[in-house]
């Protein structure tokens, strides 16, 4: 005899799979709690997040619980103590830091010091809401890595111009010395 799923569990089943699978495509999201912050502070926040590549959602504890199971962050006591009132979670899906930077940006203004950042997860590792700003935000990003890997990339090709042109800079040196010992001196 088959079971039949209420339409109410079938909502359920079927928002916890997309959480699941929102996590983990993920490469780092941050647990957020907003209480105490108001409607247009929120809206500042979802606006830099979009801006960022970061997607932003109230998700019920419960549901990220669910979502987890079968993961190695079920059962974590520092993931599930960070559970407790409001969450949102900020899910980076490219540059692993961009969450935590836009956080960190909103948070300098005063008035936005109520947003309170209760942890993030990098791939399977849990970060400490204390250090997220510290240490997650100050990673650089995607960009940035590409740019010291092409700076990495191109360093000794730029050795070996500067190798090659030497010779005849030094030639030029030596003849415009050369040029001003015989008198030929000419003035500006």
């Amino acid at each position: 005899m088959s079971e039949r799923i209420s339409p109410a569990k079938k909502a359920k089943m079927e928002a916890v799979g997309g959480v699941k699978t929102t996590v983990s495509k993920a490469t780092s999201y941050v647990l957020l709690g907003f209480k105490g912050l108001t409607v247009l502070q929120v809206t500042d926040l979802r606006s830099r997040f979009r801006k960022a590549g970061v997607e932003y959602r109230v998700i019920k504890n419960t549901l990220l619980q669910q979502a987890l199971r079968g993961t190695p962050l079920e059962g974590n006591a520092q993931f599930d103590a960070a559970l407790a009132g409001e969450t949102g979670v900020a899910f980076s899906f490219e540059d692993p830091s961009a969450a935590a930077k836009v956080v960190k940006e909103f948070r300098k203004d005063e008035k936005n010091e109520k947003l309170q950042v209760k942890l993030a997860v990098l791939d399977v590792s849990v970060i400490p809401g204390d250090k997220v700003e510290s240490d997650l935000a100050s990673m650089p990003g995607k960009d940035e890595l590409r740019a010291m890997l092409l700076a990495t990339l191109q360093a000794p090709m730029q050795q070996l111009l500067q190798q090659f042109q030497a010779p005849a800079q030094n030639l030029v040196y030596v003849l415009e010395a050369r040029r001003k010992q015989l008198g030929g001196e000419e003035t500006a």
